[in-house]
């Protein structure tokens, strides 16, 4: 069946059912731009068809690496299927799953201790809390404003997101510095990480923070974003309980699969860890 085109129509559409799903805004805003990119290459009064999007679909294979495109086909599928378009949606891109993460996008616990530290001698205090927050408990960088006041004081805090909510532990010793932290700054409660004027702190502006430290801590920049430390907390944990089950339930994820990217090692440490199994004659 092929639709024309009310561009202005179809994206309301889409993102009235986004927002009745309780998205995140960032999720709205980059799925109505992946629609929009969409629209774009169809052009004005032109029907939507198979073709199309099956030519849309090697555009972005043409441009963007494979699990880019596989992003964006997952945005555009949606779109289609809301906009009454089922039967135009497209297959993503088999890619098969690596084994191991290269080494040079891995944090690794003395690069994070470095950045801490140089946080703390440029008297980036808040920055250096947020970093060990994310770090000590594996939360997103979206669920800081559920690390509060009255948390610090059970050592637990609710974190709930689209449509989950789950109980993270809190370390004793961070629930200490968080409340200096809190006492000095009059923070008497809602959320610890605020600005000034009491807001919800922009995540970009995080990390730029963090980027800042990296010369001085001599740590590669492109390692240094906030879901790395997520990355590392991971890490950290599965090695020393080697429990993904309960790993998984650290971090908020529905299915086991998508834990076991966070674990996977390095190819020098598997290169390694062959090495000793001792199996040659």
């Amino acid at each position: 069946m092929e639709q024309k085109i009310d561009r202005q129509k179809m994206l309301t559409q889409f993102e009235c059912e986004m927002k009745e799903n309780e998205k995140s805004k960032a999720t709205i805003y980059k799925y109505l731009h992946e629609a929009e990119k969409f629209l774009d290459f169809v052009g004005e009064g032109n029907p939507i068809t198979k073709n199309i999007t099956v030519e849309y679909k090697q555009k972005l294979a043409e441009t963007y690496a494979i699990s880019s495109t596989n992003t964006m086909l997952s945005a555009l599928n949606r779109f289609l299927c809301i906009i009454g378009c089922q039967e135009c949606t497209v297959k993503s891109f088999k890619v098969q799953r690596s084994a191991f993460r290269e080494r040079n996008r891995e944090l690794s616990k003395e690069e994070y201790i470095r950045l801490v530290e140089t946080a703390k001698r440029k008297g980036m205090v808040r920055l250096c809390l947020i970093m060990q927050t994310i770090c000590t408990t594996g939360i997103r960088i979206s669920e800081l404003p559920f690390i509060t006041v009255d948390s610090l004081y059970t050592c637990r805090a609710e974190v709930s997101l689209k449509g989950k909510t789950r109980v993270v532990i809190l370390p004793t010793g961070l629930c200490k510095e968080l409340k200096q932290y809190t006492n000095q700054h009059g923070i008497i409660s809602g959320s610890v990480f605020v600005t000034r004027n009491g807001k919800p702190l922009d995540r970009s502006n995080i990390l730029h923070q963090m980027q800042s430290l990296c010369d001085e801590a001599n740590v590669d920049r492109s390692k240094v974003f906030p879901h790395n430390l997520r990355h590392l907390f991971a890490l950290t944990y599965y090695n020393v309980e080697k429990d993904i089950c309960h790993l998984a339930d650290l971090l908020g994820h529905s299915s086991i699969n998508t834990t076991r990217i966070y674990t996977l090692v390095s190819c020098e440490e598997q290169e390694r860890q062959i090495n000793e199994l001792g199996l040659l004659v």
